[in-house]
């Protein structure tokens, strides 16, 4: 049977890389519904030819299976689940996120344990990074214990050096903040930004914030959500204000909240256009053996280093590890045939599908143990390895809130104090008056 996508380009909206590190192309939304042997799957990762590639993996085995595609990009990607979730039109397979967006949809959504207990055997969850487990069930209410989603690619978030400017410049990526004030003051005056910040983005906005909050008190920033610690307490509100430093210092570039992360930052640096920017594993993507005519600095990783966030005066002595989930895969209630869509789910966690899908370094695999088949550079391999093998076991925080509400919250006080129209005061009071109004 001929494998039917739907994985092409709208006329308004480009390939573009997205928030947890990968987009793709939209397309205009279709009939999600689905025969006995279709499996429909809506999500804005991964990328548009690497879905593909993983249709195709799991049809040489299936042959007799249509796997009906559509990736977005991310914000439009938000606004057909909402319309699709609205109707009750869910698609049989659903990329999320933890956490805010996997609760808003948790209704609608089958609990997946026993789909991975058929396919794996009882010891399942001995296969994941345990970070990736333990967010796919991030707000659930007390006592749910479902798995309503299991994840595909995992990731810390850190920043990324062009080792070839820091080179020249004869500065070394910054393990504290007093050495990234002085590594973007060396930098600086160049035809270059040195920490270029996109925090247009308030997801961009909130992993930079989290990285400093963990740094600053380890672990409060969720307890302060669980209602068990205050946002204002003052380790929290000293976070805010180290935050606020990157534009009253001059760390960030002028104009840093209105740029995005993608495509335009992301551009950007690939082109040689700033030091350092903070993103996370995903970057390693652009290295993609798969594709051809990559820049410079990205073939094998040759112009890039991955490292940690610098640590705060006062805080953790070592930078402290933030990160999770990339995208997660949810299966809806309303799936024409479960059976078939827990299949699809589980080569793309970890049989055939899995190694298309890891083979173009789209982000780090969920599942221990997965490779790349081919790397292009010793350099490459070395980072791989570090982010799989160091960096993903010591993953301890979250990159997402459990609420929404609390989300957005958040980011909305991060721009404020970004503009200096909140102080690191009153940007933590902002997010405890949300969490009190949510409690009502």
């Amino acid at each position: 049977m001929t494998l039917h996508r739907r994985l092409g380009v709208a006329a308004t909206a480009a390939l573009a890389l997205i928030t947890s590190g990968c987009a793709g192309a939209a397309t205009a939304p279709g009939d999600a519904g689905s025969s006995a042997n279709t499996v429909t799957f809506r999500s804005w990762s991964p990328i548009e030819q690497t879905t593909r590639q993983m249709i195709e993996a799991f049809q040489e085995q299936h042959p007799d299976v249509e796997i009906d595609a559509t990736v977005f990009n991310y914000p439009e990607y938000l606004v057909d689940l909402q319309t699709r979730g609205s109707s009750d039109t869910m698609p049989d397979i659903v990329g999320l996120q933890p956490g805010a967006l996997t609760q808003q949809y948790r209704d609608k959504l089958m609990p997946l344990q026993d789909c991975a207990s058929r396919t794996w055997g009882p010891d399942w969850q001995d296969r994941f990074h345990p970070i990736g487990l333990a967010q796919a069930r991030l707000g659930n209410p007390e006592g749910d214990e479902n798995f309503y989603a299991l994840p595909l690619l995992v990731q810390t978030v850190n920043l990324w050096a062009n080792t070839e400017i820091l080179g020249a410049a004869g500065v070394t990526p910054p393990k504290t903040w007093d050495e990234l004030k002085a590594a973007v003051e060396k930098l600086g005056g160049q035809d270059y930004a040195p920490f270029l910040l996109p925090a247009k983005d308030s997801w961009v906005r909130n992993v930079v914030f989290l990285q400093i909050a963990n740094n600053v008190a380890p672990g409060l920033v969720y307890e302060a959500e669980d209602g068990t610690a205050s946002w204002t307490d003052p380790r929290i509100v000293e976070a805010f204000d180290y935050w606020g430093r990157l534009f009253s210092e001059g760390i960030a570039q002028e104009g840093a909240l209105a740029l995005d992360a993608y495509p335009t930052a992301a551009n950007q640096f690939e082109a040689g256009n700033a030091a350092m920017i903070p993103l996370g594993a995903w970057w390693i993507q652009q290295s993609d053996p798969t594709k051809s005519d990559l820049p410079p600095l990205s073939e094998g990783m040759s112009g890039y280093e991955p490292f940690l966030f610098p640590t705060i005066p006062g805080g953790a002595p070592t930078p402290q590890f933030v990160g999770g989930i990339d995208v997660a895969l949810g299966i809806s209630k309303s799936a024409g045939n479960p059976e078939l869509a827990c299949q699809v789910v589980t080569d793309w966690i970890a049989g055939a599908g899995a190694q298309k899908l890891i083979n173009t370094f789209n982000d780090l695999p969920a599942v221990k143990g997965l490779d790349p088949e081919t790397f292009t550079s010793d350099k490459q391999r070395r980072i791989w390895t570090m982010f799989t093998e160091e960096w993903m076991p010591q993953v301890t925080y979250s990159r997402y809130l459990k609420s929404p509400q609390i989300d957005t919250a958040l980011g909305d006080a991060l721009a404020g104090v970004a503009t200096g129209q909140l102080t690191p005061a009153e940007a933590a009071q902002s997010v405890q008056d949300a969490q009190d109004a949510e409690g009502k």
